[in-house]
């Protein structure tokens, strides 16, 4: 071979040894070389397993996939490019041969919102929301709309409301109209709802799954019913997450269960120290005995493990006097995301909602002196320090 052929092609499409590494490799290639050109036609009509081109499948991503279906519960998975990319094409596959209607739970994240009103009903798909933890409300409203689907999360952001999702499920099948979950708050070590009845489990693996804030993805997993036609809309729009982003993510959920056994710890314990102190207005937090949710959340949940996620609103404050709190804040971040090792603040009212009407805020239960916190894996009384210096009028 001449130069400019041997600097393209030498040490490439080496055989892999029969040792397998401890790791999962990243595969970066886009496409696949396969040993007869039937093969390669076998991939493509789908009659054989295999690899012909990276935005069908890579083994890279079929090794998340095949990880996050076992801990959900579910018939196959789908890695995305966010977890936005991941809902939008979710309601898209439970859409595509149901009435163009979604209804989703008010109290929800606010680009959830955005997604279906900006994004989705310019192109016919209509929308309304409901109150997912009242049931009379859903049964209602589904006789009413007969929506093609229905959208909830299963720890609502960030209010931390429960919907009973097992008879949520009950009501959408009866009516023909598939159930839409995002669990990211949640995890499947808290909760699994495909287990309970859902259709579709959407995540942001961004936050507990990858938990190391290095990676931005998103996950679906479905029901045998919808997974070839999230597999065949895939294969088109394109929207998988990159092999090395599936790698990082596949490495982050090898540890998930430990770290948020040890958020949830935290978090327990920052929910019962705000709730004594003199400048906290409410906490919310699903271990309360007070929770609206309570019944809902002693049947679905594990005992003990109620979430790495905390609210609260600040006795007196405003915008500014918020802004000021934050500020103050040495060891806890400020930043937007959750699920993180380390403890991270963010104040709603300009950040996962600042595009909802303060109108809508206020119907969803989110006042001007709310803050959100993902506990981290720190010592809590490092967590604990923090807040109370912050907190000193």
């Amino acid at each position: 071979m001449k130069i400019h052929t041997t600097a393209v092609h030498a040490g490439e499409r080496k055989r892999a040894p029969k040792q397998v590494p401890v790791s999962s490799p990243i595969y970066l290639g886009a496409s696949y070389i396969c040993e007869t050109t039937s093969e390669l036609d076998r991939i493509f009509a789908l009659e054989e397993k295999g690899y012909a081109y990276s935005r069908y499948a890579s083994p890279t991503n079929d090794a998340l996939e095949e990880q996050i279906t076992a801990l959900e519960g579910g018939a196959g998975a789908l890695a995305c490019a966010s977890g936005m990319s991941a809902l939008q094409l979710a309601i898209q596959a439970a859409l595509i041969d149901r009435r163009k209607d979604v209804l989703y739970a008010h109290a929800i994240y606010g680009a959830t919102m955005k997604l279906l009103h900006d994004v989705l009903e310019p192109f016919g798909i209509e929308s309304s929301f409901i109150d997912i933890c009242d049931l009379r409300h859903v049964e209602a409203a589904i006789a009413d709309r007969k929506p093609g689907c229905v959208l909830m999360e299963t720890v609502s952001n960030p209010i931390l409301r429960v919907g009973a999702i097992d008879r949520i499920a009950e009501l959408t099948k009866k009516a023909g109209a598939a159930l839409i979950v995002d669990n990211t708050f949640a995890t499947p070590l808290l909760v699994r709802p495909l287990e309970l009845g859902a259709n579709l489990v959407v995540h942001s693996a961004t936050k507990y799954l990858g938990g190391h804030g290095d990676v931005l993805g998103g996950i679906i997993v479905s029901d045998q019913e919808h997974l070839e036609t999230v597999r065949r809309l895939s294969r088109v729009a394109g929207p998988v997450l990159g092999p090395f982003e599936s790698y990082l993510t596949l490495r982050g959920i090898k540890t998930f269960a430990l770290r948020v056994e040890r958020q949830c710890q935290n978090a327990r314990c920052l929910a019962q120290w705000l709730r004594n102190h003199p400048r906290v207005e409410n906490v919310n937090y699903l271990d309360d005995p007070a929770h609206p949710d309570r019944e809902t959340i002693a049947r679905l949940l594990p005992a003990g493990l109620y979430g790495g996620m905390v609210s609260f609103e600040i006795k007196g404050l405003d915008r500014e006097g918020v802004f000021a709190f934050l500020d103050k804040l040495k060891l806890i971040v400020r930043a937007t995301s959750l699920g993180d090792v380390h403890t991270m603040i963010l104040y709603p009212w300009i950040s996962s909602h600042r595009d909802v009407s303060p109108k809508q805020k206020e119907r969803m239960g989110i006042r001007e002196n709310l803050v959100r916190v993902s506990v981290g894996i720190e010592d809590f009384e490092d967590i604990q320090a923090d807040f109370a210096q912050a907190l000193e009028a």
